[in-house]
C-alpha cells in the first residue's frame, strides 16, 4: 500500500474523479511491476517512485499527467510492454513516459568532456517539457537518497549531477532546486570541504542574524512611517556557491563578502509597482551609503525572461558590506517559482537553441492551460545528438547523414566508409540520422569518394574533407594519365612538345592538361586514336618549331624501380636529386607527387598542395611520379598545427599529455589567450603521417579545443 505525505494528499484531494482514478490505475501497474524490486538498502523500490511523484507534485507544481507519468515509466524500466499496455491512458501521459524511458538510457561515457552534449540530448528527448522537469525531479529525489549507495557510486552520481542537472536546472531558472542539487553533489563529492563551510556557516549564524536585525530596524522604522506593506527575508549563500567563490578567486572563507543578502518583499498595486521600489531604495539608501557601481536595475527594465528586481550593495557604518534585494510579492512569486532564470544574470550564456524550449517551461510554471501551452509549444533544435558503439556522444546538424557521421569521427574513415550499422541495422551510406541512433561504421579498403556524396552530406567538414580527396583523386588519375601517354609516345617514337600537346587539347577540346590526362586515365579517349592524330599530317602541320623539352626521362632520377618509372623517396630527403617542397612540408606517408625544376632538381609536392593545381595545369611535362619507401628510416618530419578553442591553462596541460604519450617532439609553440579564446601554433616532429594523424586526433578530444588544422606552411 502507497503512503503519501500530508501535502501530497491534499494535492490529491484537489484532482477530479477521473484524475484520482488515472492516477490509481497507474500505481497499481507501477506497485505491480515494481512489488519484488528493492533499492539498495532493501526498501521498496516504490518508494522512490512515490518521491519523485511528490517532489513534481508539491515542489514542481504539475498536475496529474506528470504524476501518473513517473509511475508509468519507472514500470516501463522492468517491462517495456507496459507502454503498449496503456492504450486507455491519455496521449500526454503516454508520451511524458516514453520521453522519460528515452533520458533513462543516456549513459555518459565522459561527463565532463561533453556535458554540454548530453544536457542537449535530454532536452532533445523533451517534445513535452514537462519530462526534463520530471528528469529533474528524479534526480534530486537520488540525491536526497545517497547515503544508500555505495562511495563509488555516491561520486559518479554527484560528478553527473554537477555537470548535467544542476546546470539543467540553473538554465531553467529552478533557483532553488539547482542549489540544493549542487550542496547535495558538494557534500558527497568533497565531504571536507563541503563540512568546513557548513560549519563555518553555522558558527557564523547567531552574528549574521544579528547583524540583520541591526541592519533593518532603521530600514523598518521608515517603511512603517510610509505605510508600505513588506517582508523581509535574509537569504545565506549556498556552501557550494560559497566553495566556487573561494576557487576561483582565490580566497578563504572570511574574505568571501556577499556571504548573505536582505530581500525587501513589498505589498504594492502592480501599476504603482516600480514606484514602489525605488521609494524603499531611497529608504534604504539614506540609511546607507550604497555603491552606484553594483545597482541592477531590472524593475525598469526586465531581463529578457521576465525576471524583475532591484539589487543595490550598500554599507553599514561598521564597514559591513551587504546586498539588498527590493521586489513586489509578484516579482518574488515568479522569482520563486523558478522560470526568472536566476542563471541569466549570473552571467551564464544562453543559447538561442534552447530559448524556444524555455519559453514552454515558463508557461507550465506560470500554472497556464497545459494543453494550450504545448500546442504552441515546438522544439526547434537543429542538431541531432548519436552515439558511437562505445557510447561517445557525436553532435552533428540535423538531416546529417551516415557519411557526416563517418568523417565527424575521422577524415580516413569518412573516405572508406562504405556503409554503417543504425542501432544494429544495415544501412547505406545515404541513411539520415535522429537522435539516439547508435552508429557503427563500416569500411572498405577499396572505396573511393565519389562526386555524388556531395549531393547528400551536410556538414561543411565532410564537404571539405570529400572535396579535398575528390582533388587528390583527379591529381593521380592525371599523373597515371600523363604517364600512358609519355610512355606510349616514346614507344611510338613520336616527337611530342608543348606545341604538339596544345594541339591535342584544341581537337578534344579540354582547357586544361589535368583534364585530358583524368580522360586518357579513365579511357574517355581512345589512346590509339592520339597516336592516329600525332602521326596524321594535321599534327605536323601545327608543328612550326621545336624547343628542348624537360622530361622525366631526361632527368637524372636516382633509386628508380625497374618495372615502373617511380621516384623512391626514402630517408635522404634533402639529398642532391630531390627536396621536400617548403610550400606544403610533406611528410612521411603523404600522397606525394614530384615536380622537375630547372635548378633545384625535384622538389616533393603533397597532392593537396595549394601549388599542385597550377603545376599539374601549366607543367604536365614536369610532374614526376614519387612514392616512399616502404620501409622508412629513422628521419623525422616537421608539422605545422593550428589549434583553436577556449578555455585556459589546462588546455596547455592536455596538449602537452598528449604529445608524451604519442612520442611527438615539440619544436615552437605560440599560443594567444584573449578573452577566453585560445589560438595556438605547434610545430612537431613526427616520423610520418599516421603518428600525425593520431595526434591531431587525440587534441581534439580535450576538452575546451574547438578545432585542429594541420597547416601547410611551418
Amino acid at each position: 500500500m502507497i503512503k503519501f505525505s500530508a501535502k501530497m494528499e491534499r494535492v490529491i484531494d484537489s484532482f477530479s474523479s477521473k484524475d484520482k482514478e488515472q492516477l490509481q490505475y497507474c500505481i497499481d501497474i507501477a506497485s505491480n511491476v515494481l512489488k519484488d524490486h528493492k533499492r539498495s538498502d532493501d526498501t521498496p523500490f516504490i518508494n522512490h517512485v512515490t518521491a519523485v511523484a511528490e517532489i513534481a507534485a508539491c515542489e514542481l507544481g504539475l498536475k496529474n499527467d506528470s504524476i501518473c507519468a513517473v509511475f508509468i515509466h519507472e514500470a516501463c524500466r522492468i517491462n517495456r510492454d507496459i507502454i503498449g499496455a496503456c492504450k486507455s491512458l491519455p496521449q500526454d501521459i503516454v508520451s511524458i513516459a516514453e520521453g522519460l524511458n528515452k533520458i533513462s538510457q543516456i549513459k555518459p561515457k565522459d561527463t565532463g568532456l561533453q556535458a554540454e552534449n548530453y544536457r542537449k540530448l535530454i532536452i532533445s528527448y523533451s517534445v513535452d517539457p514537462r519530462v526534463t522537469l520530471l528528469k529533474l525531479a528524479d534526480r534530486l529525489e537520488i540525491m536526497r537518497s545517497m547515503d544508500i549507495f555505495t562511495k563509488s557510486k555516491q561520486l559518479k552520481k554527484s560528478t553527473e549531477t554537477l555537470m548535467l542537472y544542476a546546470p539543467l536546472a540553473h538554465q531553467l531558472g529552478l533557483y532553488n532546486l539547482k542549489s540544493e542539487l549542487e550542496d547535495l553533489s558538494f557534500k558527497y563529492s568533497d565531504p571536507e570541504s563541503y563540512r568546513t563551510i557548513v560549519n563555518k556557516l553555522k558558527s557564523g549564524e547567531q552574528e549574521r542574524k544579528r547583524l540583520a536585525d541591526l541592519f533593518v530596524k532603521p530600514i523598518e522604522l521608515e517603511l512603517k512611517k510610509a505605510r508600505i506593506k513588506y517582508i523581509l527575508k535574509s537569504r545565506t549563500k549556498s556552501a557550494y556557491s560559497i566553495y566556487k567563490k573561494m576557487q576561483n578567486q582565490q580566497i578563504p572563507f572570511e574574505a568571501v563578502a556577499d556571504l548573505f543578502a536582505i530581500r525587501v518583499i513589498i505589498d504594492a498595486p502592480y501599476e504603482q509597482e516600480k514606484d514602489y521600489c525605488w521609494r524603499v531604495y531611497s529608504i534604504v539608501t539614506s540609511e546607507y551609503v550604497p555603491d552606484t557601481k553594483r545597482l541592477r536595475d531590472w524593475i525598469t527594465v526586465p531581463k529578457d525572461n521576465g525576471y524583475e528586481s532591484l539589487h543595490t550593495t550598500v554599507k553599514t557604518k561598521d564597514g559591513n558590506v551587504i546586498e539588498v534585494q527590493i521586489r513586489t510579492k509578484r516579482m518574488d512569486d515568479i522569482a520563486e517559482n523558478g522560470y526568472a532564470s536566476h542563471w541569466s544574470y549570473k552571467g551564464v550564456k544562453s543559447e538561442d537553441s534552447l530559448t524556444e524550449w524555455l519559453n514552454g517551461v515558463k508557461n507550465i510554471l506560470e500554472k497556464r492551460n497545459i494543453s494550450q501551452s504545448l500546442s504552441s509549444f515546438n522544439l526547434a533544435l537543429d542538431e541531432i545528438f548519436v552515439f558511437t558503439p562505445d557510447e561517445d556522444l557525436r553532435r552533428l546538424p540535423s538531416g546529417s547523414s551516415v557519411l557526416d557521421f563517418a568523417f565527424d569521427i575521422h577524415t580516413n574513415l569518412g573516405v572508406k566508409c562504405s556503409g554503417a550499422k543504425i542501432n544494429g541495422k544495415p544501412v547505406s551510406i545515404r541513411e539520415r540520422l535522429k537522435t539516439g541512433d547508435v552508429v557503427e561504421i563500416m569500411s572498405s579498403k577499396n572505396q573511393r569518394p565519389s562526386a555524388d556524396w556531395l549531393n547528400f552530406v551536410v556538414t561543411s567538414k565532410a564537404r571539405a574533407r570529400i572535396k579535398q580527396k575528390l582533388k587528390e583523386e583527379d591529381g593521380k588519375r592525371a599523373s597515371e594519365g600523363r604517364e600512358l601517354l609519355e610512355r606510349r609516345v616514346a614507344n611510338w617514337k613520336l616527337d611530342f612538345n608543348d606545341t604538339i600537346f596544345n594541339a591535342l587539347l584544341k581537337k578534344y577540346k579540354y582547357k586544361t592538361a589535368s583534364e585530358f590526362y583524368i580522360a586518357l586515365a579513365l579511357e574517355q579517349i581512345d589512346i590509339f586514336d592520339v597516336k592516329s592524330f600525332l602521326s596524321s599530317d594535321e599534327s605536323k602541320r601545327t608543328i612550326h618549331e621545336e624547343r628542348e623539352i624537360v622530361t622525366i626521362s631526361e632527368s637524372k632520377t636516382p633509386k628508380k624501380e625497374a618495372k615502373e618509372d617511380y621516384l623512391i623517396i626514402d630517408e635522404k630527403v634533402n639529398n642532391v636529386s630531390f627536396k621536400l617542397a617548403k610550400c606544403c612540408n610533406p611528410i612521411m606517408g603523404d600522397d606525394v607527387f614530384g615536380f622537375v625544376t630547372i635548378k633545384e632538381g625535384i622538389k616533393i609536392h603533397r597532392i593537396s598542395c595549394p601549388n599542385a593545381s597550377r603545376l599539374f595545369d601549366n607543367y604536365p611535362y614536369r610532374i614526376q611520379r614519387v612514392k616512399w619507401r616502404e620501409s622508412g628510416g629513422s628521419h623525422r618530419f616537421n608539422a605545422s598545427i593550428k589549434i583553436s578553442g577556449y578555455g585556459d591553462s589546462s588546455v596547455t596541460q592536455g596538449v602537452m599529455e598528449v604529445l608524451s604519450s604519442l612520442g611527438v617532439t615539440l619544436r615552437s609553440f605560440n599560443i594567444n589567450d584573449e578573452k577566453g579564446k585560445l589560438d595556438a601554433r605547434l610545430v612537431v616532429s613526427v616520423t610520418n603521417n599516421q603518428q600525425l594523424d593520431k595526434f591531431i586526433f587525440n587534441l581534439k578530444k580535450i576538452k575546451g579545443i574547438k578545432s585542429v588544422a594541420r597547416l601547410s606552411n611551418i
